[in-house]
C-alpha cells in the first residue's frame, strides 16, 4: 500500500486502522527511582504513572527474552481493540506475550524501529 501523508495529517495507525497511542518506551541502563519489576519479562519499567506524556522506560535484565531491538532503541506502542486482527503483515519480535493480568502485547519491527501493539480485556 503506498501511504503519503500531508504534514497534518494523522499517520495510518491512527487515522484508518483505529490504534490508540499509549506510550513511548525508552531503554535505559542505570536504575530509575520507583522502577517496578516484571520478574517473567526480566524488565524494571518506571515513570509512566507520573508522565503526562505516556513516556516509560525500561531497564532490561541481562537473561531478558525481550529481543534487543527492543532493549535498545525507544518503540512507540497503540493499543489496538484485536490483537491478532492487527498482527497480519507485521513482522513479529519474539512472541505476544502478557506483562501484566487483563494485557497482551507484541512488538512489530517497522523500518528498524520497534512497535509495540497493546490488547486490553474488555
Amino acid at each position: 500500500m503506498d501511504y503519503s501523508r500531508k504534514d497534518h495529517e494523522l499517520p495510518l495507525a491512527t487515522a484508518m486502522w483505529g490504534w490508540k497511542y499509549h506510550h513511548t518506551g525508552i531503554p535505559v541502563k542505570d536504575p530509575f527511582p520507583g522502577e517496578v519489576h516484571i520478574p517473567h519479562l526480566g524488565i524494571y519499567v518506571s515513570g509512566f504513572k507520573e508522565s503526562p506524556y505516556g513516556i516509560e522506560f525500561m531497564r532490561f535484565e541481562p537473561h531478558c527474552k525481550v529481543h534487543e531491538l527492543v532493549q535498545t532503541v525507544p518503540h512507540v506502542a497503540f493499543v489496538v481493540d484485536n490483537l491478532e486482527e492487527a498482527l497480519p503483515g507485521k513482522e513479529l519480535l519474539g512472541e505476544v506475550n502478557s506483562p501484566s493480568p487483563g494485557l497482551k502485547v507484541a512488538m512489530i519491527v517497522h523500518n528498524g524501529a520497534p512497535v509495540e501493539l497493546m490488547e486490553f480485556s474488555k
